[in-house]
């Protein structure tokens, strides 16, 4: 895999994450006490930075192991033997003429 393709699935599982993450620890303004003006569902105290500590842990964890997984080849496709990816053969230098025709299904 390349750099590339490792950062954006790490941003991926991250961003997942993060999700998962934000409900966990959260008291609503509902359970201290009835304030007018204020949604009752809105957190009483704003830990953003901690999820994101935490986020960045369980999803740190969360890519190690599908990484394992796909470097060691545990799970593989129905009739592939790794979890490899499929490269295409480089086109040849052949003429026009060379070339195969699909056959024509109009003419039938």
């Amino acid at each position: 895999m390349s750099t590339t393709t490792v950062l954006a699935i790490y941003f991926l599982v991250w961003w997942i994450t993060l999700f998962a993450v934000l409900p966990f620890g959260m008291s609503r303004q509902a359970e201290e006490g009835d304030t007018p003006g204020i949604d009752p569902g809105a957190p009483l105290a704003h830990v953003m930075w901690r999820k994101l500590g935490w986020t960045t842990v369980f999803a740190t964890i969360v890519f190690a192991l599908l990484y394992v997984v796909y470097v060691s080849g545990v799970l593989t496709a129905p009739g592939q033997t790794r979890l490899t990816p499929i490269r295409c053969r480089a086109r040849s230098n052949r003429s026009t003429s060379e070339t195969p025709r699909s056959p024509n299904l109009l003419a039938l």
